[in-house]
């Protein structure tokens, strides 16, 4: 699809976007990912073997694809946050939680290295970082509320 134009209020999309389904993560190694994915309380409930590709849900309903069909490369550089030159693209997915200090002594257990945070990013939310073991970046986001704000 071609975009000649910069699009308009007026030209906004007449169905309305209800949810938000689930997010493709391309990985190298299949056993890896699913063990590494599975650690993080998703479990596998679909596989797409024409697509090279899962589904996985969490308990809570938050589903990811895992696509098994990127070069494994050692020690690869991920295209979109590590080369000096910035591409369009979808850089993470982000997650809430509802206890980011247990995740943080939860990564350090299983010594999975926090790659930045956790800090505020804004007014609603404490986040921090990890990469799964391809260097795709994952964000977890505790929320901020009234009440933990009043503590």
């Amino acid at each position: 699809m071609k975009h000649n134009k910069t699009l308009s209020q007026s030209d906004a999309l007449p169905a309305r976007i209800l949810a938000y389904d689930h997010i493709g993560i391309r990985v190298s190694n299949k056993q890896r990912a699913l063990d590494f994915y599975t650690a993080l309380g998703f479990i596998e409930t679909a596989q797409f073997p024409e697509y090279e590709a899962n589904e996985m849900q969490s308990a809570d309903g938050v589903r990811i694809n895992l696509i098994f069909n990127a070069a494994n490369t050692y020690k690869a550089k991920n295209i979109l946050l590590d080369m000096p030159i910035k591409h369009p693209g979808i850089t993470h997915p982000a997650f809430v939680i509802d206890d980011l200090q247990q995740l943080q002594i939860w990564l350090n257990t299983h010594n999975i290295t926090i790659t930045e945070g956790p800090h505020p990013i804004g007014p609603r939310r404490i986040a921090l970082f990890i990469r799964d073991p391809d260097g795709n970046v994952l964000e977890f986001n505790q929320l901020i509320t009234t009440a933990t704000t009043t503590e």
